[in-house]
């Protein structure tokens, strides 16, 4: 009976017929010469250049995958192999597949995910386009730090290693480049072991030009990170919005204010007080997309997610939204009473509408905060019941 292997190490392929055989070749010396018990995965893409006939003759296992992207491909490669440890990297000859050991040492300590850091190992000239090394992987890789406190400093390498089970517990969907990003963030996200070790990163040997679109493929990373962090997303720009939008509203609501020849008035008011009413916006699509994202499966359930359904709830919302329907409701007699006293004629709009534009304001706020309680408290009903 064949031993399992420990080892699987999976290349992406879509028409690598160029530099396929060193890659595999690469690989196959490092499982000799380490005494690995492993095998090589080629998920092939849907090449149409001899890629697949390349890998069957030096021993590869070729695994077809019809649904296109980089995503899908390592998906498909990735659930073909048996190994107990995963290392994957692009058949692009642009990273040394003589130099895994490393990767092996971490996963074998118990690490779930090993991720390679091309800056710290070295990348030659030429081997990162200019604005990818100084723009685009500082700038996404910053971003997953701040967004998943994440210790990691290069998101995006394409040689990286984990387990088999850990795989599993990513739940990966994505299908395209941005399938690396998600690797990450969904380790995160299930508290995987998350290590990373120097690596190298030479030009790729190919002579066509590379399947990955600066533009596209970077907004797909960026979307991805956004999507993930509803709190980055709504959460936090939605909480800036209502403190300077209230703190304004409250300095401008009394009286104007002069700054040199600017005077804010109550034209301001009004776009202040909107400022707040936004950022209420922001905070409820923070909660409903809280909600959809766990219950599809999409984020981990959490002890605050549970603690949402315990503070928010219907009778809370009901009444803190009907106090401020009241006060709004207030302070719209208030504003009756003045134009009653000027007898229903022309009034002073700096005057009355430092009260109407507070009434209108806690009148919508009111309304806002009653119909997301009823949404919120039919979307609970599935936590509640569990």
């Amino acid at each position: 009976m064949k031993k399992k292997p420990e080892l699987s190490i999976v290349m992406p392929c879509l028409n690598e017929a160029e530099t396929l055989e060193v890659c595999i070749s690469k690989a196959k010396r490092f499982l000799v010469k380490n005494q690995v018990n492993g095998e090589i995965i080629i998920a092939d893409n849907g090449s149409t250049d001899g890629s697949q006939q390349i890998a069957e003759a030096l021993g590869a296992k070729v695994i077809p995958v019809k649904e296109k992207g980089y995503g899908s491909a390592l998906r498909g490669g990735i659930e073909a192999a048996s190994g107990t440890y995963i290392i994957m990297a692009d058949a692009d000859d642009s990273y040394n597949f003589e130099a895994l050991s490393p990767f092996l040492k971490e996963l074998r300590a118990g690490n779930d995910l090993v991720m390679g850091n091309r800056f710290k190992g070295g990348v030659e000239k030429g081997a990162m386009p200019l604005l990818h090394k100084y723009l685009g992987n500082p700038v996404l890789s910053f971003l997953g730090r701040l967004f998943y406190r994440i210790d990691i400093g290069d998101f995006h390498c394409g040689l990286r290693g984990f387990s088999k089970e850990a795989y599993y517990k990513m739940d990966l969907k994505t299908t395209g480049m941005e399938f690396a990003s998600e690797m990450i963030v969904k380790s995160k996200l299930n508290n995987l072991k998350i290590v990373e070790v120097p690596t190298t990163l030479k030009p790729d040997g190919r002579t066509r030009a590379p399947h990955l679109n600066t533009w596209r493929d970077g907004w797909r990373h960026l979307r991805f990170l956004l999507l993930y962090s509803p709190q980055w997303l709504f959460l936090i720009p939605g909480i800036f919005l209502i403190l300077v939008g209230f703190i304004s509203s409250v300095l401008i609501i009394s009286h104007p204010i002069s700054f040199n020849t600017i005077q804010l008035d109550v034209h301001t008011l009004l776009y202040t007080s909107s400022a707040v009413l936004i950022g209420f916006q922001f905070i409820v699509f923070y909660a409903l997309t809280k909600i959809y994202a766990v219950e599809n499966n999409l984020l981990p359930k959490s002890t605050r997610y549970n603690k949402l359904f315990k503070y928010l709830n219907l009778e809370t919302g009901l009444v803190i939204g009907a106090l401020f329907l009241i006060l709004g409701l207030v302070l719209s007699y208030f504003g009756l009473d003045i134009w009653r006293h000027s007898n229903f004629g022309e009034l002073n709009p700096s005057e009355t509408l430092r009260i109407i534009i507070p009434a209108v304001f806690t009148i919508l706020l009111g309304m806002q905060i009653i119909f997301f309680s009823l949404f919120f408290s039919i979307l609970g009903l599935k936590n509640t019941n569990k």
